[in-house]
């Protein structure tokens, strides 16, 4: 893969798109997971690859969080509280960055102050009182939905959890693509925007979209996720310019929510 600005991959032919890849796959669980892992090479070719697969993340998540959802389950527990258990997993393994995205861009959103301000808001470590809103809203939303998904048994809910999941890191695949900038010169969003070329984003959907043959309700909630996410991506871009560390964990957190509840409904 070639990143959109036009970097090249590190040596040639297949052996350099493996390696490109490897250290793609690296920084991706070194970015959006709490897995430990040694990352070597940090460029834009590998930020391309790793922004191209956080879906392929998205399946090791939603493996994991579907055993703690099961193991909950067949242990007697109700499937709400099943549900609340594979949540805040998910947040663990996650170091709870994308909540953290999700409430700083609330407050940065809420304030009401120009792009600069907004951001500058966003910045601060404090969560005010939109965050506290948005973070408490969307986990009750994502532990109910896949509370009531449990209730129809393990399967449903891990289908449900591996829809949710990878919509939001799709969500995060798209805003990286060329349509966005980053809204600022520094952090992970300026070293991750317009990495990702539209074919690669277009691939991953199609891959994750491809699943739905086993349901159609898969694909569905998969849609819905990303539609949602859309919608807060072009506010984001309208209000602060483009897209930051925070907005790919907002976008994330809120694809997951909207999908969990199309599925729940289907």
């Amino acid at each position: 893969m070639t990143s959109s600005d036009g970097s090249s991959g590190a040596g040639a032919g297949a052996a350099g798109v493996l390696r490109d890849c490897a250290a793609g796959l690296r920084m991706a669980l070194g970015t959006l997971t709490a897995v430990p892992v040694r990352v070597d090479r940090v460029d834009r070719t590998t930020a391309a690859w790793a922004m191209a697969l956080a879906p392929v993340v998205a399946v090791l998540l939603a493996g994991l969080g579907s055993l703690v959802l099961a193991g909950a389950l067949l242990a007697g527990l109700e499937p709400l509280l099943a549900a609340a258990l594979a949540v805040g997993a998910l947040a663990l393994l996650t170091r709870g960055l994308h909540l953290d995205g999700l409430a700083d861009v609330a407050d940065g959103l809420g304030s009401g102050r120009p792009a600069e301000g907004a951001l500058e808001v966003m910045k601060r470590s404090d969560i005010g009182p939109f965050g506290v809103v948005a973070l408490v809203f969307a986990v009750l939303v994502q532990v109910l939905a896949l509370g009531a998904l449990a209730e129809r048994g393990p399967v449903a809910g891990a289908l449900g959890l591996a829809a949710a999941l990878l919509s939001g890191r799709l969500a995060i695949t798209w805003a990286c693509t060329p349509w966005v900038r980053a809204a600022r010169p520094e952090g992970l969003g300026a070293f991750v925007a317009r990495s990702v070329p539209y074919g690669a984003a277009a691939a991953a959907t199609c891959a994750a979209l491809s699943i739905g043959l086993l349901g159609a309700a898969w694909a569905v909630a998969v849609a819905v996720g990303l539609a949602a996410a859309a919608v807060l991506l072009l506010h984001v871009r309208r209000r602060l310019g483009g897209v930051t560390g925070d907005v790919l964990g907002a976008l994330a957190e809120t694809a997951a929510a909207a999908a969990l509840v199309a599925a729940a409904a289907l």
